[in-house]
């Protein structure tokens, strides 16, 4: 996932660059007023968006495999201790359920 982030900001990074350098030499307009470094970042996006899209399509397959994964093991490991809960809590009710049979016992030997 680290590794599918690096090369977006990359690609963003390069547009930024290329951007940068054609609004700089009068290619592209410069925006209104102060507004020119908040143009070249929204022009950035918008053109780098597209082409992550396209080429780093494999990558984001590979990610989001491992992101599938690991939920996978979180809902397994969650299972796991809901059993082992359950089945801790069923032990318990049982076991105090045969004591207070014990005590009943004990109880009506008493009368």
């Amino acid at each position: 996932m680290l590794r599918y982030t690096l090369m977006r900001l990359g690609i963003f990074v390069g547009c930024f660059l290329v951007v940068w350098g054609l609004v700089y030499s009068e290619i592209l307009p410069r925006g209104l007023g102060d507004s020119n470094l908040l143009w070249v970042l929204l022009l950035s996006l918008v053109i780098s968006a597209p082409i992550s899209f396209v080429a780093l399509r494999k990558e984001r397959d590979r990610a989001s495999v491992n992101v599938v994964a690991r939920v996978d093991r979180a809902k397994a490991n969650l299972e796991a201790n809901r059993t082992q809960e359950d089945a801790a809590d069923d032990a318990a009710r049982a076991q105090s359920k045969d004591g207070v049979r014990a005590q009943g016992g004990a109880q009506a030997q008493g009368s």
